[in-house]
Order: structure tokens, then sequence, then C-alpha cells
């Protein structure tokens, strides 16, 4: 890219100097064919002011010393073509023949190797004589060359300061584009962290902050799928715990009826299944338009889970409603949330459990209470370096994503409250 960029940069400078030069160097040229004949024609017109009176009256001239001053040669002709004073050829040739027919007032021609120029002398309408000058076609040449050749060296000196600048604002240029590109292959190894550097120069420093939001959203959208997942296998356990216990209580209790135990297993896998089906479809799902929660339902499923983990431990469950008002919100992500605080409660309480639906003004309110020891100032949502939290923690944002709250509402006992937005008729 550097190669192109500097390739461009000297063929745009080529373009512009030929382009500039060449009707420059036609313009020089005319210039000079200008210069040379009134550089002529003044040193003509001095002599024959000068030898005017010496032609009229028929003396012989006297070529003034100073006709040599611009270093043409200048000569004195009569009408007959004879050389009479000055250097130039002995009879005249065609520029001082057409000059003596009085028919022009200044003629200029190439004669040989010279520019010449004849002006005639007069008295009255009588031609008494005509003054030449020339000048080596070799001077004019000389001054032609030496202009061009100066105009060209101006513009390899111009081409050469292209091709310099060409150079460092592709460095200048290419560099971001360099470290952009790093910081893409960074960000493809899986480094999220990657920040491409700011060059000042609009276009790429907009890319750049492209490419950073980019990594900055992979990196968060990772984060929340890695944090899902762990709180997705801490959600796990509930259910396989309650299934395991069961086929525990079943093992040590051979005399009782082992259907029972069957379909109780089943019923936990069942369990088991729906929570995973809620896990996916909460991890998919968008927040949008929600049916009306079946809070009888949900309960039946409370209990039904609740007697599974408290039975083989000979703790009571005990659910009670107060004239609950309907809500609006994902069944899945409530059935989740009842999920962690019942585990919570097998876990870290105990005694009975009590489960009360109630109603909390504008909000639906499901209280889960167990006996067991004063929470104090400890904040439960806290994830502990043994793991103790991460439900919690998964609870609450599944509570917040649908519009609700999930808190410790009483530390004596220890009493978890979902409140979750009444629905409005």
């Amino acid at each position: 890219m550097r190669r192109r960029i500097i390739a461009l940069t000297v063929l745009a400078a080529l373009v512009a100097t030929a382009l500039f030069a060449l009707p420059l160097g036609i313009a020089a040229m005319q210039y000079y064919r200008d210069d040379t004949k009134s550089e002529l024609e003044r040193a003509a017109d001095t002599v024959a002011l000068t030898v005017s009176h010496e032609l009229n009256t028929g003396l012989a001239p006297d070529l003034p010393s100073t006709g040599d001053e611009d270093g043409a040669d200048v000569a004195i002709y009569g009408p007959d073509g004879r050389l009479l004073a000055g250097h130039g050829p002995a009879v005249a040739g065609p520029v001082a023949r057409r000059a003596a027919s009085a028919t022009v007032d200044v003629v200029i021609e190439q004669e040989g190797d010279e520019v010449a120029l004849a002006v005639p002398v007069l008295s009255g309408s009588r031609v008494t004589g005509v003054v030449r000058a020339a000048l080596p076609m070799s001077d004019l040449r000389l001054r032609v060359v030496l202009t061009w050749l100066g105009m060209a060296a101006l513009a390899v000196a111009a081409i050469g300061v292209s091709w310099l600048l060409a150079r460092r604002f592709t460095t200048r240029l290419v560099r971001p584009l360099e470290e952009l590109a790093e910081a893409a292959g960074r960000l493809g190894d899986g480094d999220f962290t990657a920040r491409s550097p700011r060059a000042g120069i609009p276009e790429i420093d907009q890319v750049g902050e492209t490419l950073d939001a980019t990594a900055t959203r992979i990196g968060e959208t990772l984060e929340r799928e890695r944090a899902f997942s762990a709180a997705a296998s801490h959600q796990l356990r509930t259910p396989l715990t309650g299934l395991r216990l069961q086929l525990e209580a079943a093992l040590e209790t051979p005399a009782a009826d082992p259907y029972a135990a069957i379909r109780a297993g089943i019923a936990s896998a069942d369990r088991l299944e729906r929570t995973i089906e809620d896990l996916l479809a909460l991890g998919r799902e968008r927040r949008g338009q929600r049916a009306e929660l079946d809070l009888d339902a949900l309960l039946v499923e409370v209990r039904q889970a609740g007697e599974a983990l408290l039975g083989p431990q000979g703790r009571a469950l005990r659910i009670r409603r107060d004239d609950p008002p309907p809500a609006r919100v994902a069944a899945a992500a409530v059935r989740q949330v009842m999920g962690v605080l019942l585990d919570n409660a097998v876990t870290h309480g105990r005694g009975t459990v009590t489960v009360l639906a109630r109603d909390a003004g504008d909000a639906l309110a499901i209280d889960v209470t167990d006996e067991g020891p004063d929470l104090g100032e400890t904040d439960p949502f806290a994830t502990a370096p043994t793991g103790h939290g991460i439900g919690l923690r998964l609870a609450r944002g599944l509570a917040e994503a649908e519009g609700g709250r999930l808190r410790l509402s009483r530390p004596d006992p220890p009493t978890f409250t979902l409140l979750l937005p009444a629905a409005h008729p």
C-alpha cells in the first residue's frame, strides 16, 4: 500500500508538471524570440537615426561605436545592396533587399545561422539606405535551452519533494491502518480488551471507534453468557438435589412402595426438564408482551418441588394466599426465581418453609420464609468464595428483567420477597 500511494503521488506530480511545463516552455521560447526582435530593432533604429543624415546627403556613413551594445552585428547597406559599413554580408541578403523595397518598415527573418532584422532609411519616399542587425541563432537557442534546463531542474526538484512528502504522509496514513489491523487481529484471537489508537484522521478514527465498540459489545456478550452459564449450572442443581434425595430416601426405606419412589423420581426428572427448557427460553427470549401469570399452577409446582426437597429432611412446606393480584410476567422467570428461593431455604435454612402470595399495592408479592438463623447484616446476594449467592444473584437479575424486584425483606426469620408488577385491567 505504501508503494502504491507513493507511486500515485509521484505520477500525479509528473502529470501536473508536464501539463504546466509544456505551455510554459513554449511561452518561454516565444518570449526569447520577441525579446531578440526587440533587441535587434532597438540596435537597428539607433544606428538608422545616427546615419540617416549621411545617407540622405550621399556621404559615406560612419558606423557609431554604440552599434554593438546589445551584442548584435550591425551593417549599413546602400539602396543598391552594397555594404557601406559594419559587419555583415558583402551583398545585401533577402532581409535587406525587402527592406530596401520600402514596402515594409521592419523585416525580420532567419538568414542562414542568424536572425536578421532590417529597417530602411528614408528621405521622403526615397530609400537612401538599409540598416541590418543580426544575432547568431546559437545565442537564441542557448537562452531557450538554458531556460528549459532550469525548468527541468525545478520539475525534478518538485517531483523529488512530492516523493518525500508522499513518503512522510504515507507513513502517517498507513501506520494507523497497520495498528488498526493489529487490534483487529488481537480481537480475532479473543482479546476483547484490544483497543485501536487514535491517529487524528477522522475516517480512520471512526473505524477504530467502531472496532472498539464492537470489541466491547462482544466482550460484554461473552461475559454475560459465561455468567449465565455459571448461574444456570447452579440452578440445575436444585432439581438434581431433589431427585437424589428422593432416591436416597427410597434406598434407606426398603419397605416403602418402590412405585411411589419411581413416580417421585419421574416427577423430579420432569421438573429438571422444565428447568432446562426455562433456562434455554430465558437465554433466547426478548422482552415483549407477557401473558398473565397462572399463579395457581405456579404454586402447585412450588409445592411439588418443595415437598421433594424438604420431605427427605423431615421438614414441612406451607403455602398461603392472601388475595394476590394478577401479574403479567414470564412464567419461566418466576419459576426459576422460586426454585432459587426454595433451594436457598433447603440449603441454608431450617424448619418449616412458608410461601405466601399476597397483595402489595400495585405489585404481587411472594414471600419465602424459613426458620433459619438471623442473617443480621449479611448480604445474601453477595457471591462468597464457596459460590453461595450465585443463585440469588441470578434470581434477582431475572426478577429485574421482568420489571420486578427481589430483596431480603426481613433478616429474622429470613424472608425473601419477590415483587412483581400487578397487571392493570
